[in-house]
This record gives structure tokens, sequence and C-alpha cells, in this order.
């Protein structure tokens, strides 16, 4: 009998149980590569969590976006209502990573701000993968950087049973040794406090706290209780404690890897001087030092990843322990949109490596701070027990290594792809104009795609002298900005959005009837098969909807774009004939999602009555908030993050 309890008042339709069947028997099969081709609206996270549930066995789901992952952490959550289901993610609200700059002789110092309530979720997903198997973690790709040693984070646990001799004491020394701090004013999660013989613990990864009332070394009660109200929850007989950080190593491991941190600083200090570089072998002695006198007082330094090799006891060159190696042997990954998770997931080294080597080449690092990295790809796929890529649009990857691809191209519902239309790019503005004023006068909208920013600022200014409610979206535009965009469109404040790449914005609008791709003819990755799909997607929530590719060459992507969609519109028609479906728009409320964040735009904009929005609403926005400034320091618009940053600290401060 599976552990995991799927719930949803959905049944499985259209080629939904083809799809997981076919999927299943492959994997059950011991096949490690498999895709699902879906397309957009068909149901593919419904599917897959049919398949974790027939399966029974703990699972990544991995997304190449944060806010994607939460959205999918959402939608596993609410089917898995019993089970774990958790989210892992980058943890900074800030991050401006430590950086040297030669010709500039410029060090950027690491400076960054920690999200606790990511960090809480963090440590909860690995807590609930040493602890259990119903586990779901929904993770974007930082889960491919190193983590600590999944083998020392389970050895530094506290068992706290109340059959057991144990005294105060003692506890409160191994809740130092993993890592928690003792305020008996500030109860927060990671600390603890101690009121005569009692002493309760907020564990790092929990929202309730922990408290222990003993006599002498026997406890007497231990029971969850609420942190704020100290009103107790539920009496427990035993609890495991999971350390609060990730990297934690005991006494022994410490001393062995303070004399491997040493000799190797002395290797590295004579390659420096037998080069002739006294000064950045000066600054390398001095930090190194510092760190390892960090490390004897407090058992933690700033930085302490960069010597994970060696608290690790790997050999130079060996991956880093990841959230992978968390995971049980038998586990199941499944890639939302692999089309772009892998090749991002491919990427993330070659950057890594060559901030931090000219880091080690001027002294600011040891080598073996080079081991602190993601994950290369083929270590990526090592570590892949058995997995299920999806994407509407499959790359080359997914077709050579997968055993089986399932397709699941019917939408339950009987929504179908929008037809696709060829039309002279010479005379394309003239005709897109037309086609938009008959859009609007349905009350519908309409996006457009250029090949480049200026184009698509050079037509909006066009098309509002001609009366028309548009505007520009690309890459320079600020994040909230956009999504404030966004929301105008659906609500109606904006007709038509002119873009370059609208894939990358996670779009999500059934009031889109119609799309026109300028230049459709121009071959390369904005019009490559797999754009062009993806971007007529962008129509398909919409009964009435069409789109017009612009070309005055029928390219090899146009051919197989026109070819795919046809197929897909056949599919679908002959079963909405079968059983009797005929289609509809899809509606949906403009509220707060995560993905949608235009509420917290106008927060961030203008002074907010925050009395007149309840606890959870300003939750949704703090979260919502801190995702965007941490997508603008990684933009480096330190000046944005500032912004976003203060506003998060009026908006907790009101809670």
């Amino acid at each position: 009998m599976s552990e995991f309890n799927l719930v949803s008042e959905y049944k499985m339709s259209g080629d939904q149980p083809q799809a997981v069947k076919l999927l299943v028997e492959s994997l059950k099969k011991g096949n490690r590569f498999q895709t699902l081709e879906g397309v957009t609206g068909s149901g593919k996270t419904f599917s897959m969590a049919n398949i974790i549930c027939q399966l029974n066995k703990p699972t990544l789901v991995l997304s190449h976006n944060k806010t994607l992952a939460a959205q999918l952490y959402n939608e596993l959550k609410s089917f898995f209502p019993n089970n774990a289901v958790e989210y892992f993610v980058s943890y900074y609200d800030y991050y401006q990573p430590e950086a040297y700059i030669p010709q500039r002789d410029l060090y950027i110092e690491k400076d960054s701000a920690i999200n606790e309530a990511i960090d809480r979720l963090r440590l909860a997903a690995t807590a609930s993968l040493l602890s259990r198997r119903d586990v779901i973690v929904v993770a974007s790709v930082s889960c491919i950087y190193g983590l600590g040693s999944p083998e020392d984070y389970e050895d530094m646990t506290l068992c706290i049973d109340k059959n057991i001799e144990i005294s105060r004491n003692s506890i409160i020394k191994s809740l130092v040794d993993i890592q928690y701090e003792r305020n008996d004013i500030d109860f927060q999660p990671g600390h603890f406090r101690v009121r005569g013989d009692t002493l309760e613990i907020f564990p790092a990864y929990t929202q309730n706290a922990l408290r222990v009332e003993m006599f002498d070394d026997e406890i007497e009660v231990l029971a969850w209780i609420n942190p704020i109200t100290g009103k107790q929850i539920s009496e427990i007989e035993k609890i495991i404690v999971f350390p609060a950080k990730h990297f934690v190593i005991n006494e022994d491991k410490l001393k062995l890897a303070k004399q491997s941190i040493l000799k190797e600083l002395e290797e590295q200090l004579c390659y420096l001087d037998m080069h002739g570089k006294a000064l950045e072998a000066n600054r390398l002695e001095s930090r190194t030092r510092y760190d390892m006198e960090m490390l004897e007082e407090i058992g933690y330094c700033k930085g302490i990843e960069n010597y994970s090799r060696h608290f690790s006891n790997k050999l130079a060159g060996e991956p880093p322990a990841t959230l992978l190696d968390f995971f049980p042997n038998d586990y199941l990954m499944v890639v939302d949109e692999s089309h772009v998770s892998l090749p991002q997931v491919r990427g993330m080294y070659n950057g890594d490596f060559a901030r931090k080597s000219n880091l080690v080449n001027h002294g600011f690092r040891l080598p073996s701070a080079l081991d602190n990295r993601p994950l290369k790809f083929n270590e990526f796929k090592n570590r892949i027990n058995q997995v299920i890529m999806l994407s509407a649009t499959p790359s080359e990857f997914e077709y050579q290594t997968s055993s089986i691809i399932a397709k699941q191209i019917i939408r339950p519902t009987g929504l179908m792809d929008p037809p696709v239309e060829i039309r002279p790019a010479k005379s394309q503005i003239v005709d897109v104009m037309d086609e938009v004023k008959n859009v609007i006068s349905q009350g519908h909208r309409a996006l457009l795609t250029t090949l480049t920013k200026k184009l698509s600022e050079d037509l909006t200014s066009f098309l509002q002298e001609q009366n028309f409610k548009a505007e520009y979206l690309h890459s320079g535009i600020d994040t909230l900005e956009r999504i404030e965009i966004l929301q105008k469109l659906r609500s109606g404040e904006v007709d038509v959005l002119i873009g370059v790449n609208l894939l990358r914005e996670g779009l999500d609008l059934p009031e889109v009837a119609f799309v026109g791709i300028l230049d459709a003819d121009r071959e390369g990755f904005l019009r490559s098969t797999t754009s062009l799909i993806q971007t007529i997607g962008r129509a398909a929530r919409h009964v009435d909807s069409k789109v017009v590719l612009y070309a005055d060459i029928i390219t090899k992507s146009i051919k197989e774009t026109v070819a795919i969609t046809a197929k897909r519109r056949k599919i679908q028609a002959i079963y909405n004939k079968q059983n009797g479906i005929t289609p509809k728009s899809i509606k949906r409320q403009l509220q707060l999602q995560l993905a949608e964040l235009g509420e917290a735009k106008k927060v961030a904009e203008k002074p907010v009555d925050y009395g007149v929005i309840d606890f959870k609403e300003r939750q949704d926005i703090i979260s919502l908030l801190e995702a965007e400034m941490l997508e603008a320091s990684k933009s480096l618009q330190f000046e944005e993050a500032a912004k976003l940053r203060d506003e998060i600290i009026k908006l907790k401060s009101d809670i």
C-alpha cells in the first residue's frame, strides 16, 4: 500500500491514464530516463501526482525557476496534504557573491541576507528526507550546490526520549554542538531557552517548539508547544532534533579538518612564494588563520562552506554533497520544463569556477574552495536514479536518453492549440494593427513578439500614437513593474503587450486571444521550433484564439511548428467529438498568487493600510517581495533590492 495519499476531486481523463500507465510501467522495469511530452493545460502535475502515488517513492521535483517551483509546491501540497511536501530553493533575500576583479584590483566581499522562512523550509526538507519516505521535495536548480554531508548532518542529531535518563546540561551542550543558540528573551527558530528545570527548544525547521520539563535527570514532560503563547499542543514520547544548519561537524572531525586545512595552507603559501606572490601569500595566510580561530572558538566561521572538502574528507576535484545525496538510492526525480531546466543545470558549474578561480589565484581563498561548487552535468546525471522529464517541447537530450516518450496532448478542458496562419512579413505592421483592432473590439487581448528590445519599444510607441493601449515588456523592465504590466493586461488597462521573449515571464494569460510573431522566418533561438511552439501556447487558454506567423520564407522551424500544432489540434478535436466536449475559455480571477505580484507592486510603490490586509495575505505579500528581492540582487539591481528589503521590514514589523 502506498504511503502517499492523493487527495483530489479530479479524476484522470483524456490521455492522462495512458501516459501515466506507460511511465509507471517504464519506471517499474528499471529504466532511468523517460519523458512526458505534454501540452500546456493538459494536467501534467496531476499526472505526476498519480505516478508518485503509484510508485510510492521519495520524489524530487526540479524546476528552473523559483516562482514556478513555488506554484508546483502549492499544487502538490494540495494533492498530498497528509504527506511531507517540502520546498527547497536558494534562501538568500540578497546575495552578492565573493569575487575579485583583477583588471580593477577590486575585491567584493560576500554579502547576503538569509530569508529565515526559506531557510526553515530547506532544513525541513532535509529533516523529512532523513526521517520518513513519504516525501516530495520541490526544488530549484540551487539543489545542485554543495550542502554539507548528509552523514555528518544525521550523526549530529539529538535524540530526546522520555524513557532515557539524560541531564539538562547534556541536552544544552548537544544543542550548542549542533549550532543552536541560547536566547532566553527572543525565542526564534534555531534557538533554545532555559527556565529552571524547563528547557524549550525551537527547532530550525518547524513552526512549533518543544518543551522539556525535567526532574533531576528524568524527563517528566516532552511536548510540542505554540512558541508565541506557550500553550501545549500535544505530548510526545520521543523526538529527534536535527541541526540548525546544514554545515555541521563533530569535534573529532573538526580537529582533522583543521589539520588538513592548515596543511593545504602551507602548500599553497609555498606555491605563491615560488611564483613571487608575497602579497597574495600574506593575504591568504591572514584570512585562513583567522577562520581557523573562529572555528576553534565557536565551531563556525564566515564562508565555512569554502572548507567543505576538508570537513567531508573528500579528495580534490570530488563532487560536493548536495540535496540529491539526502535522498535514498531508489528515489524518483521529476524535471519540470526540462528543455529549460537541464541546460540551466549544465551551465552552472562554469560560471562558478571562473569566479572562484580568480579568488584562488589572488590569495583570497585556498584551492579547495573550488570544490565548494555546483555539480557538473555528468555528476548530476550520475546521481539520477530514475527521472521523468516534462516538457511541451522536449529537446534532443530528452529524445536521445529516454527509454519511452509518453504523450499527453489532450486537454481535459477541450481547449485546442490555436490555429496558425502564415502571412508576409513585409506588411506585418499594418496587418498586425488590423488584427489587434479586431481582438480589442471583442474584449480580448493580444501579444506581439519582436526580435529586439528596440523594436518592441518603437512598435509600442507607434501603437500608442495610434491610440492603442500598448505596453512593452523585456528584461530591461524592473521585475515588479513587469508583473504590474501583466496585471494591467489581464484587467484591460492594457490591450496589447509587445515583448522579445515572452516565454521567460511564465505567462498564464487566459484573456489573450491573439499572438502575432513578427519576423518569424529569422531562424535562431527566438524563432526555433521550441520557441515558436512555446509562444503559440500563450494563446491556448482562449477558445477564440489564433496565431499569425509573419514570414516571407517558410523555414524548417515554421514548417515543424505548423505540423505539430495541426496534429495536436486534430487529436483534441477527435477527443472532443467522441466525448461531447464543448471547449470553453479558461476563466481565472485576478488574485494574489506567487506568479502574480501586482498587489506586491502596489505595496512597494505607495503606502498601504496594512490593517485592512489579513494575516495570510500579508504573509503572501512578504513572500512575493522576498522572491523579487532575490531576483533583483541576482540581476545586480542592488538599489531595487534594497527598496524591496525596506518594504519587507515594514511589512514584518506590522505582523
